[in-house]
């Protein structure tokens, strides 16, 4: 089954393809950062009977040579039946696309990456017929980042980094770094700014290196007041989120003690945002006859909205505005 967490560490490669790079770098491959990539389907099954599925396949057309498939397999941990699965990976791409093909295995730990690196051989009585042999990104061979002005400059190696090292004593050095570069970078790419923040937080999960994330990317420390698109939405909607939940329970005890409602009640308590008004009408729905009868004591608070100053009639519907 694939998790948030499997999805979001290859899915990185598709959408930030700039990381290829780096990381074919630290792997001792030359790539040159000029290159296309494309996204290939992922589907290697010929028949019905047994499906398989590459996390990703690329296409990369490098600037300096012919084009080329990579196939990226995200592995949290040793599995006996991936050995003959990689085989055929290669195998079936190079038949269907008639292209060379490398296999990546990114992990998390050392000991699955000291696995994923192989070899892995097909063959009996002393003939090797195949040899598989993956490429492994791990926290043996990507770099620990804990300066800023090197996650900055190659923030999604540095992302990369700190999942390959999410349970070494450095995880919390470098997610601090990949913050101060973060937040450069929200004023000038909000959108790659969340979406490595995102990523991050998907990936790490409730791993102690994800609760150390969600710490330092809190409230108070990622959003310092300056009124950012993504501090403006994460306000309004904790506020619209509380505001609703506290309109259900308020219809949910007229509801229970048969109160009728009407539409123009229902609508005003479920289109209010006055989180103090709100728990009004919950204490008063204990009680009253009415459903009208929850707005009596409006008077005496100040309205959040124009529309809350006007008072319903009896028949629950507010008068024009003289």
């Amino acid at each position: 089954m694939v998790t948030s967490a499997h999805e979001g560490m290859h899915r990185i490669f598709q959408e930030r393809p700039e990381i290829l790079a780096p990381v074919f770098g630290v792997l001792g491959v030359p790539l040159p950062e000029k290159a296309t990539v494309d996204a290939v389907t992922t589907d290697v099954t010929e028949a019905r009977p047994l499906e398989r599925r590459v996390d990703t396949v690329l296409r990369i057309g490098p600037s300096d040579g012919e084009d080329f498939l990579l196939a990226i397999e995200s592995q949290s941990k040793k599995k006996k039946d991936k050995e003959a699965s990689w085989a055929y990976y290669v195998a079936y791409l190079q038949a269907k696309y008639r292209l060379p093909v490398l296999l990546l295995v990114v992990c998390q730990n050392p000991a699955t990456a000291k696995w994923a690196a192989g070899p892995f051989d097909c063959g009996t009585r002393g003939w090797t017929a195949q040899r598989t042999y993956p490429l492994v990104a791990g926290p043996d061979n990507l770099p620990v980042i804990t300066d800023a002005r090197t996650a900055a400059k190659n923030l999604a190696l540095a992302v990369l980094s700190a999942l390959a090292h999410a349970g070494s004593a450095r995880s919390g050095a470098i997610l601090e770094a990949i913050d101060k570069a973060l937040r450069e970078l929200q004023d000038t790419d909000p959108e790659t700014a969340g979406y490595f923040f995102d990523f991050l937080e998907i990936n790490l999960g409730s791993t102690p290196a994800g609760e150390k994330w969600k710490e330092i990317m809190s409230f108070v420390s990622y959003f310092p007041g300056r009124g950012t698109v993504r501090e403006t939405a994460y306000l309004e909607g904790k506020a619209e989120g509380e505001a609703r939940g506290e309109a259900k329970a308020v219809l949910a005890v007229l509801e229970a003690r048969e109160v009728p409602i009407s539409d123009a009640v229902r609508e005003r308590i479920t289109t209010s945002t006055d989180l103090d008004r709100i728990d009004g009408w919950i204490r008063r729905a204990v009680t009253v006859t009415r459903a009208e009868d929850l707005f009596d004591e409006d008077a005496d608070v100040p309205p959040s909205t124009p529309e809350e100053a006007w008072p319903l009639d009896s028949q629950g519907i507010a008068p024009p505005m003289s």
